[in-house]
């Protein structure tokens, strides 16, 4: 079996009401796509993240600069075909926009290497289980949501038998360093410190009265002071992890907050490569471990943080906040460790997650969610959907 294209889409929503975290103001999302066609009509699907910055970079990448690489080779040689795109990018990748490329690439051929074994991606990766615990994640800040509207949101997600939910903070700009006025639209949506804490308040008030716990994630945004200061704060109401808090580059600043905070510091989904999460592993700047497979890798690269995180007796809860095939990917990642934790479901209005995919995923009514277990990822893509929301 040889490659013989390797092809990349976006796809686009957009919303009628933005929402924000700490640092980005969400007019509309985005998902590249990525497709691996072999010699025998098999085909690959894979996912690139492409936060933070124009989709039509990264496709450009997958399409014009990984994609000759690989052609002619066999889909199953996984290992090596990561190994050659890393090392020919080594001078301008080795992180950021190449590995989340890569990512979407080597999704796909796992998919086509599931599909050739007969077996489900986890099951490939040493099938650890079947059915995770999701939490909801959302708690976005958008124009009318105020405290009592956001407590009345994850208060629903509890109703409905999520037993966590997670909110947004940090959208703070009298925090020194704080980056959201240097962002897009970063004049907007803005909250004091003491008005994070009573979003905060007032949802983990609604959690007690179901039993849930909630997390706050304030997206790279706050200092130490302020991250150990409202950590504690965070402390008294219960709130389950602080994610976060720090800019990804301040290894040994996050390091302090997680030695001064009795609850646990979870990230960095903004960090990628087994490199970056090795520093924040063994510098003991985490305590929960968050790659992403659509970001940081791709199953061949997580695989190597996820052990790296085992060695050091730290579980894993991948980040995932984009396309239906981003929580297919993410999904079959966890399910296959030893050391997986719970499972991020977004919970914002969005197609690209709830219509892209001919089986939806959903929770079932036992409160798990069940992993797809076809072949590869499982998963088929909806053409209708594709057709609606693919841009040029």
């Amino acid at each position: 079996m040889k490659i013989i294209s390797v092809e990349s889409m976006i796809l686009s929503y957009e919303y009628e009401n933005a929402i924000a975290d700490a640092q980005n103001y969400f007019k509309r999302r985005n998902a590249v796509i990525v497709k691996i066609n072999t010699d025998i009509g098999m085909v690959g699907i894979g996912e690139s993240a492409c936060f933070g910055g124009p989709p039509e970079s990264t496709k450009f990448i997958i399409d014009h600069e990984l994609a000759p690489m690989l052609i002619g080779l066999d889909p199953c040689n996984i290992e090596r075909m990561w190994k050659i795109m890393f090392d020919r990018t080594r001078q301008h990748g080795r992180r950021g926009i190449i590995l989340a490329a890569m990512s979407g690439i080597d999704i796909a051929l796992w998919d086509i290497l599931g599909k050739t074994a007969g077996l489900p991606i986890y099951k490939l990766l040493g099938g650890y289980t079947d059915r995770l615990i999701p939490y909801a994640s959302s708690g976005f800040y958008s124009e009318g949501k105020d405290s009592d509207k956001i407590a009345e949101e994850v208060s629903g997600y509890f109703k409905s038998g999520f037993k966590y939910a997670k909110i947004k903070v940090g959208r703070n700009p009298e925090v020194f360093m704080n980056p959201t006025h240097n962002m897009t639209d970063g004049d907007k949506l803005l909250y004091s410190l003491e008005e994070d804490l009573e979003r905060i308040e007032k949802c983990c008030k609604a959690a007690a009265s179901t039993g849930g716990r909630i997390m706050v994630d304030a997206n790279n945004s706050w200092t130490v002071y302020t991250a150990v200061t409202m950590g504690k704060e965070c402390e008294k109401l219960g709130v389950f992890w602080l994610e976060e808090p720090l800019h990804v580059d301040n290894i040994e600043g996050s390091a302090e907050v997680a030695a001064a905070l009795a609850m646990p510091v979870a990230g960095y989904e903004s960090e990628i490569g087994v490199y970056g999460f090795r520093d924040l592993i063994q510098k003991r700047a985490v305590d929960i471990v968050q790659p992403d497979v659509v970001w940081s890798g791709g199953f061949t690269e997580c695989r190597k943080i996820a052990a790296l995180a085992y060695a050091n007796g730290m579980p894993v809860n991948p980040h995932v906040f984009s396309s239906g095939v981003s929580l297919a990917a993410n999904m079959h990642f966890l399910a296959s460790l030893s050391n997986g934790g719970i499972l991020e479901m977004d919970q914002n209005i969005y197609p690209l997650r709830d219509e892209l995919l001919k089986e939806k995923i959903e929770v079932a009514e036992d409160g798990f969610v069940y992993i797809p277990d076809k072949p590869g990822l499982g998963i088929e893509l909806r053409e209708d959907t594709i057709e609606k929301y693919r841009i040029a």
